[in-house]
């Protein structure tokens, strides 16, 4: 498993609108009342888990690879927690920003 405390460590999320009006695609657990953004070891994880998002419409989305330390920036300032994931969208561990 990937060493989350690393400093130029690269992971794997889902981005809205590529090339345009990028954003980190995020999610919400309503049971818990948490927003978070989904993130992966491997861009093929990533691919496997963009499939069972919920459907956003007809939104453009691309897996990207991004800097930990970007994403955790990104999180902070916008209220998300982070989740490294497996394909199936199942929680390993927590990362926080």
């Amino acid at each position: 498993m990937t060493d989350l405390s690393e400093k130029d460590k690269w992971l794997y999320v889902a981005v809205e609108d590529p090339g345009g009006n990028e954003k980190f695609v995020g999610l919400y657990d309503e049971e818990l009342d948490i927003s978070y953004i989904p993130v992966f070891e491997t861009k093929e994880e990533a691919l496997t888990c963009l499939v069972n998002m919920p459907d956003r419409g007809r939104r453009k989305y691309e897996v990207q690879a991004v800097l930990l330390d970007i994403l955790r920036e990104d999180a902070r300032n916008n209220g998300f927690l982070i989740f490294l994931s497996n394909g199936q969208g199942k929680v390993l561990k927590r990362i926080d920003p």
